[in-house]
């Protein structure tokens, strides 16, 4: 959906094995500023974790545990009871945690950017692209910061 950061990950080669950390953390960073609108403390609590394990002080086994713990919860999350959509932004940020914590960074980030433009609009912003864009160009940028930080 953000063709621009699609492009960048090409180029970056994102999916390598050897990009791993870049991938979590820019997931992390995506979901960072998504993290107010989680409803649920226990995925908190799994985002704390990849925050952790991307400073090293948390173990793969930690963040595996996490990583299945927040895919569970994003897929049992209840859902949104409002008719407008906004309610949506809980379930997109969860899924954002889900996503980041397995090393799906483009995923991660797509979910935050829904979880973003229903917090702010509803479900009619997500029906209009230009709603996206402040945060597709955010995404961009800050993936540029965290390659152009990543040692060669």
């Amino acid at each position: 959906m953000n063709d621009a950061l699609d492009r960048l990950a090409r180029e970056l080669a994102l999916d390598a094995p050897a990009q791993q950390a870049l991938r979590l953390r820019f997931g992390l960073a995506c979901v960072q500023r998504v993290r107010h609108l989680l409803e649920d403390a226990a995925v908190v609590a799994c985002l704390d974790v990849l925050a952790r394990f991307v400073a090293a002080g948390a173990t793969r086994e930690d963040l595996d545990a996490a990583a299945a713990e927040a895919a569970r919860l994003a897929n049992h999350h209840p859902g949104s009871r409002s008719l407008d959509g906004v309610g949506h932004a809980a379930v997109s940020a969860s899924y954002a945690v889900a996503n980041a914590l397995a090393g799906r960074a483009l995923q991660a980030a797509e979910y935050a950017a829904y979880a973003s433009v229903y917090a702010e609009g509803g479900y009619g912003a997500v029906q209009q692209r230009e709603s996206f864009q402040p945060e597709f160009d955010w995404q961009l940028e800050e993936l540029r910061r965290l390659a152009a930080e990543m040692p060669m």
